[in-house]
């Protein structure tokens, strides 16, 4: 597990969806960014899919969006592909600071990667996300087909009615579990899935909405 990674910005908040909060509890106007004074701390990062140095988040100017790049999550079959090989994961724990009067939730996730699959290979990208103590949580899954040779790119939209919002005056851990599955027919030849681009970084953006609370 990796600690301590501190990253401070207004509208940190992850926007990411899960704990609780009334339809009474927030004001039904959304708001078009993030306030100021809102931070938020890496506290873990764990998995096969994300060694140690080789996942960041950043926060993005307006304050309504925040990414998870990854550098070497790639899930791989055939050749000399170990057994372990085929799945690859990562969970992040975030602590987020609100400023008192806020809540947040994640309207919308865009996930993106490169796949190279050959005929008799099929692969999967896995994701959910809530909030610590609270059993609801968001989960999403996109297959891919081989033979299939591309860039990949796909978003999850939560429908309005959906989302879950952050409950007011507490603080609660945000949880992101991703994870990237493949298998083949053909042990002979090589296929692989990777949440990554090109050039070799990728980027799964989290889009949040905000509410003042009431």
């Amino acid at each position: 597990m990796r600690k301590g990674i501190a990253i401070s910005a207004a509208a940190a908040a992850l926007a990411m969806t899960a704990a609780s909060v009334s339809p009474a509890a927030a004001d039904e106007e959304f708001l078009g960014r993030g306030p100021d004074g809102v931070t938020i701390e890496v506290a873990t990062i764990n998995g096969s899919g994300c060694p140690i140095g080789t996942a960041a988040i950043a926060l993005n100017e307006t304050n309504d969006a925040f990414t998870v790049t990854y550098s070497e999550y790639i899930a791989q079959v055939g050749g000399n592909s170990k057994p372990t090989d085929s799945r690859k994961n990562c969970q992040i724990n975030m602590r987020v600071h609100v400023p008192q009067g806020f809540t947040y939730a994640v309207a919308a996730t865009d996930y993106r990667g490169y796949a190279n699959l050959k005929t008799g290979a099929n692969a999967a990208q896995t994701a959910s996300y809530y909030f610590q103590g609270d059993p609801r949580t968001r989960r999403y899954t996109y297959p891919v087909k081989g033979p299939f040779s591309n860039s990949w790119q796909n978003t999850d939209v939560v429908d309005v009615s959906q989302l879950v919002w952050s409950p007011c005056g507490e603080q609660r851990n945000f949880n992101i579990n991703t994870d990237l599955r493949i298998e083949t027919t053909d042990e002979s030849k090589v296929s692989f899935i990777g949440m990554d681009s090109t050039d070799g970084s990728i980027k799964t953006t989290y889009h949040y909405s905000w509410k003042r609370c009431q």
